[in-house]
């Protein structure tokens, strides 16, 4: 439960059955499990894609909003959070509310397999290195290296991307979308580079769009593979 509320403030849920007010997030697993849930997905939804959710369009609404949500496998809930900070100045800390919500038991809106994953984000890399080359985005450099040494560094502390008992391959895929994700985003925050010019710029934006949308597409894929592999493991 550490790995999932980290620093923040207990999380609780809210909208559970048979619960009036807010509970624990640990009551509200165990209810939901009761009730049928027999794993999580994860969902990663931006505007104009819905990955990872399978409505009704309330739930999907309120998850594009939050930028992500849990949709239960085996039963008709899912989970998204609503995120404040309360305290005093100076003594801010994190408030998670979990809002339970019924969600339509279909397929996930755009989730590729773990293979399809994989060589999707070889490809959208190879091709925006050519692309961010061009143009003379700063993707490399101190700024860059630096940026990527505290995520190895963040990542060989926390251990194990994953939870046991998911494939080798997820663990693998998860890895390397997140490094993706972080030069999208150095090459987001470094400065335009030598593209400087209006039309250089949206160059640049159009060559990142798509490999931002992969590696969260990947991110998805891994996440779930746990619930698909158990999925397709069934008689």
């Amino acid at each position: 439960m550490g790995a999932i509320v980290g620093g923040d403030a207990p999380h609780r849920v809210a909208g559970l059955p048979g619960e009036a007010g807010p509970v624990g997030l640990t009551l509200a697993l165990g209810r939901l499990r009761s009730l049928g849930v027999t794993g999580w997905r994860v969902a990663l939804p931006a505007p104009g894609h819905p990955l990872g959710l399978s409505g009704p369009p309330d739930f999907n609404a309120r998850a594009l909003d939050a930028g992500e949500a849990a949709v239960g496998h085996g039963a008709g809930w899912g989970l998204v959070p609503e995120v404040s900070e309360a305290g005093p100045a100076g003594d801010l800390h994190v408030e998670v509310v979990w809002h339970c919500l019924p969600v339509r038991e279909a397929p996930p809106a755009d989730v590729p397999s773990l293979g399809e994953a994989e060589r999707e984000l070889a490809e959208a890399l190879r091709e925006a290195t050519v692309v961010l080359t061009r143009l003379d985005v700063a993707a490399s450099g101190p700024v860059a290296e630096a940026a990527l040494d505290a995520y190895r560094a963040r990542a060989h502390a926390g251990g194990a991307p994953l939870a046991p008992g998911y494939p080798p391959r997820a663990v693998r895929v998860l890895e390397l979308a997140r490094r993706v994700g972080l030069l999208v985003s150095l090459a987001y925050g470094n400065g335009h580079g030598g593209a400087v010019a209006a039309s250089e710029m949206a160059a640049r934006a159009e060559a990142l769009r798509p490999v931002e949308r992969v590696a969260r597409r990947a991110q998805v894929a891994a996440f779930n593979a746990y619930v698909e592999e158990r999925e397709r493991g069934r008689p």
